[in-house]
């Protein structure tokens, strides 16, 4: 049995022993709290045994009933099951596990290697999945993708329909809450099938593109594809921005900050402030529920804190004309056609060859931008149930029973009957939960670990500095995300909250990202990340846009000294300090 550090953690697989923080870092970046843990991330695990069944790898008597397998929490910190991921390599037809690797961990240093188990491998599900994978190639456009546009319609009518909570007690709150997350099962079970029907099209591009020796093409190729719904907002913030940069009266509201900024607006009767605010307003309807940390419902959001999105078009403000994302993806998108028409004419004598390629070329359109709807979908049900806990927090702040707001996440969800029935009771548990998750907060989860973590307190603290950072003239190579060449100062950023060190034409390093950086793609050169894989963040939102990138890019946060001029070549992955 794993050591217990907090509330959250849960039991690891002993069956499944190789756990990561790849990918799911994007998703939660932070600890995760004792209400996500004890409901959400549940309803996750289960969404994924549901898709594992869907695509015909796993059967549902392969897990413990009660226990998780896909997922787990050490230290509050939230890990994926990387043994199983490994293992549908091995049963999917065309994969292994090194492919899945590649996928996940990218050019990470240090990962074990895989050891097989009676029972890995299986023909009857390698035929299922098989024949899985052949109706993802039927599937070229996002519009073929019933499902997703109806869930789509369906989280969109949760934010049309929110009822008046002023009507509403807690009791009846929390239950909404409660059938809400309900839900979450089946959007996960989406996310996760759409995540990895996803790696069809892009290993059949890659595998041609290797074979015929021009590797270089594939990345064209998944680039500028469009209807990337965490992009999406980028386009809206641009246009405010450019809306602020046009206006002498918003130029000046802008320069005296943030905070307080929509109050000052709201005091002008110019038709700019009026203009700016109705197109805020709009914004905040559609994309308020995207943030930082934006799965985890205790976190804020662009409509829980508007500052946070008034921040990200105070930085876009200051951008030129030129890197307008319109722009940026127009260039991509023909970048990309004439790729695809390259590799394909490359193999043109052999017609299997050729057909299997177009068939790829053409699904990747459809289910690259698919698992970002799969993700958005999720994160507009999340935050329609964080409206509602937000609701009972201000309550119990009104009752002393809270010292702040978000304290709603430090109760576990069979907790909550006592507190509605004795509001003061939980005050002190509260407290102390806080307390612990904060210390955690300032740790740097380990990134992989076999069988059992180190203890927390080994792990490096956020705040701690390189003792080697690069010098002129050294280089650090992680993994290519987007082509291109880019040269700028580094503004290393460890907290989308704050990009205001950001100046358009700065080179973003970060050491993960969530669609809460997107808008600070916008204004930058180029994007190093510390850590990442082909289908994460960084790589799928920096295509879209347009803007070189480099993930999997160790300890770029700390060996790249913040402002240094360096050089992020995307198409071999090396990013070059040039000077101090």
């Amino acid at each position: 049995m794993a050591t217990k550090y907090y509330v959250t953690d849960t039991d690891l697989s002993e069956r499944f022993p190789l756990y990561t923080r790849a990918n799911v870092g994007e998703v939660f970046p932070d600890p995760v709290t004792p209400l996500t843990s004890s409901t959400g991330l549940w309803q996750a695990e289960l969404g994924w045994r549901d898709a594992w069944e869907r695509i015909g790898a796993f059967d549902a008597s392969e897990f413990p009933p009660d226990q998780f397998s896909q997922l787990g929490v050490v230290a509050g910190y939230c890990y994926l099951n990387a043994s199983l991921i490994r293992l549908f390599g091995v049963r999917a037809p065309g994969l292994s596990w090194q492919d899945m690797d590649e996928q996940f961990f990218g050019a990470l240093p240090g990962v074990p290697t895989y050891e097989e188990q009676p029972g890995d491998e299986d023909l009857e599900k390698t035929a299922a999945i098989g024949a899985v994978f052949q109706w993802v190639l039927s599937k070229s456009r996002l519009e073929d993708l019933d499902e997703l546009t109806a869930d789509k319609n369906a989280t969109e009518d949760l934010r049309a329909n929110r009822p008046d909570f002023s009507e509403l007690s807690n009791e009846e709150l929390f239950a909404q809450f409660q059938e809400l997350m309900q839900q979450h099962r089946k959007y996960f079970c989406q996310h996760i099938f759409t995540t990895y029907m996803a790696t069809v099209p892009v290993g059949i591009i890659s595998g041609v593109a290797a074979a015929v020796e021009r590797p270089d093409l594939f990345m064209p190729i998944i680039t500028g594809i469009g209807e990337v719904d965490s992009a999406e907002p980028s386009h809206a913030l641009w246009e405010m921005g450019r809306l602020v940069s046009s206006s002498s009266e918003l130029t000046e509201a802008f320069n005296n900050g943030v905070e307080g900024l929509l109050d000052r607006l709201s005091q002008s009767d110019r038709s700019d402030a009026q203009e700016f605010l109705s197109a805020f307003e709009d914004f905040v309807y559609s994309y308020g529920s995207r943030g930082p940390n934006e799965w985890e419902v205790r976190s804020p959001t662009w409509e829980t804190r508007p500052e946070l999105a008034l921040s990200a078009i105070e930085r876009m403000r200051l951008a030129p004309e030129e890197a307008a994302p319109k722009t940026q993806h127009a260039v991509r998108s023909a970048q990309r056609e004439e790729a695809a028409a390259q590799l394909l004419a490359m193999v043109e004598g052999d017609p299997e060859v050729h057909g299997e390629l177009s068939a790829g070329i053409a699904a990747s359109m459809a289910w690259l931008p698919a698992r970002e709807r799969t993700k958005t979908n999720n994160i507009r049900l999340i935050h329609e149930m964080r409206v509602r806990m937000r609701v009972i927090g201000e309550r119990m702040v009104a009752l002393e029973a809270f010292d702040e707001i978000e304290d709603f996440g430090f109760l576990e969800e069979t907790e909550y009957s006592a507190l509605f029935a004795e509001p003061l009771s939980m005050l002190e548990t509260i407290r102390a939960r806080r307390e612990e998750y904060y210390g955690l907060l300032d740790r740097e989860a380990q990134f992989l670990f076999y069988g059992e973590a180190d203890p927390p307190e080994t792990w490096r603290r956020r705040d701690e500095a390189s003792e080697d950072q690069l010098e002129p003239g050294s280089t650090l190579q992680g993994m290519p995300g987007c082509p291109g060449m880019a040269q700028g100062r580094a503004r290393v950023i460890l907290d989308s909250n704050d990009p205001t060190e950001l100046e358009p034409g700065d080179i973003l390093v970060a050491p993960i990202t969530d669609p809460s950086w997107t808008p600070l793609f916008v204004p930058a050169a180029a994007v190093v990340v510390d850590v990442g894989a082909p289908l994460s963040h960084a790589i799928i939102v920096s295509r879209e846009l347009g803007i070189p990138c480099v993930v999997s890019a160790t300890d770029a946060t700390r060996k790249i000294p913040n402002g240094a001029l360096i050089q992020v070549n995307g198409d071999s992955g090396v990013v070059t300090v040039l000077d101090e």
